[in-house]
């Protein structure tokens, strides 16, 4: 091993430590592995700009931009208090409805939204209703973070790790509709099931306070009509051209930020509500890390692990597909699945080009496990500490091993079911 391949699994292997333990932000460990990767010679400026096999995966870093231009300016309108309101009006103050409402809104609002996102507009509707029910708000809080987990697998732009798979992959957004929405939505419905069990405690009915729920007016909640049917509007093209990809031979990422170009130019608001809700460190955390893994490409590291894992996998897929599943799951519940799916997109791409269409399964078992993996723990996924942080600000403590024994069950019944799918749909 020469002293340059050395350094850079010295480099990466220290920073995926300090990712996962996040002593240090993970963007400051992302961007300084990457400035130690140039630094040692792994990388260098025409890989990293401009190399579609090790460089930056501009494809993914304009999806998140454009979608989160989109995302930031909706939220402005309302429209997600109005629709969670919507929903517990009716469900009538059942406390069981109205989770089974919220849980489904939220998995679908995931399914198209970043998943922090998402639970950070159905948080507050959720203390407000439980607070007018006097019930316990953590079991929804944790039933709908784990929900948005869920929700968010079922497609190309509903969870980070499944734009860096379908970017490495050249799977398109119809490709996830067909792949995984079916699965998903049958995992809702198991999880549903789960929850009636798991929270039961939580779903006692008081009649006298449904009646104060039921005074809640969801149409308060939007707060700029015009606003919210151009950006609708916008929503609807940029869905649309996702899905006549095909057709249209334009990249998600195009249409991404022509829909977020769009809908600028249509509401013209100041550049504070515009881009304040970007995640600029999300998507600098995206650049370090393309590059420190891009650096493991340069080096043939990467290549090196792949033909390893075809050596030992041989011509058993299904195992390999069930071992990505299952392996994936457990590393994601320990550290963020982003720099994971990061990490292993290349090692896959190379599985699947020498096992052809037999090996092309294993995408999707690294979607699945990557995704649903994240519900194991407290810091499985980004959502999860959020949701965390949010309880904790408004008086509720939900403790790591309260959600972990939670997130454990839950996990563990979904990637049971997704073993039998797909071998009856892929191997059958």
């Amino acid at each position: 091993m020469s002293v340059q391949i050395a350094l850079a699994l010295a480099v990466f292997i220290a920073a995926y430590v300090l990712i996962a333990t996040e002593k240090i932000p993970r963007v400051a460990v992302a961007l300084g592995g990457a400035a130690a990767m140039v630094m040692i010679g792994a990388t260098d400026d025409k890989s990293l700009f401009f190399s579609e096999d090790s460089g930056i995966d501009w494809n993914v870093i304009f999806l998140l931009l454009g979608m989160m231009i989109i995302v930031g300016i909706m939220r402005h309108t309302g429209v997600f208090e109005f629709v969670a309101i919507w929903a517990t009006k009716k469900a009538r103050g059942r406390p069981f409805r109205i989770m089974v409402m919220l849980v489904v809104i939220t998995a679908v609002l995931s399914a198209f939204l970043d998943n922090v996102t998402t639970v950070l507009l159905i948080a507050p509707v959720t203390f407000l209703v439980c607070e007018r029910l006097a019930v316990p708000p953590i079991p929804y809080l944790i039933a709908e973070v784990m929900a948005s987990n869920i929700g968010g697998t079922a497609t190309l732009i509903g969870d980070p790790p499944n734009i860096i798979i379908g970017s490495r992959s050249g799977l398109s957004f119809n490709d996830f509709l067909l792949n995984l929405t079916p699965l998903i939505a049958v995992l809702v419905l198991v999880f549903l099931v789960v929850s009636r069990i798991m929270f039961r405690k939580a779903f006692q009915y008081d009649p006298e306070r449904a009646a104060r729920v039921m005074e809640l007016n969801p149409a308060e909640a939007i707060g700029d009509k015009r606003l919210l049917v151009k950006s609708l509007s916008v929503l609807v093209l940029v869905l649309a051209g996702f899905v006549l990809d095909p057709v249209l031979g334009l990249s998600p990422a195009i249409v991404a930020m022509m829909g977020a170009g769009l809908l600028i130019a249509l509401t013209r608001l100041e550049n504070r509500k515009v881009f304040g809700d970007v995640e600029w460190e999300t998507l600098l955390f995206f650049a370090g890390l393309f590059t420190m893994v891009g650096s493991l490409v340069n080096l043939g590291i990467i290549d090196e692990i792949g033909r390893a894992l075809s050596d030992l996998v041989g011509d058993n897929f299904f195992g390999a597909s069930i071992g990505m599943l299952v392996g994936s799951a457990v590393v994601s519940g320990v550290v963020d699945n982003i720099p994971y799916v990061a990490t292993m997109a290349p090692i896959t791409a190379n599985l699947v080009h020498s096992g052809g269409a037999a090996a092309h399964p294993l995408w999707w078992a690294l979607a699945l496990g990557a995704d649903l993996g994240g519900n194991a723990t407290a810091i499985g996924a980004s959502a999860n500490v959020v949701v965390v942080g949010i309880a904790k600000r408004n008086g509720h403590d939900i403790s790591f091993w309260r959600f972990t024994k939670c997130g454990l069950i839950v996990t563990g019944i979904t990637i049971a079911v997704c073993v039998p799918y797909i071998w009856l749909r892929y191997y059958l």
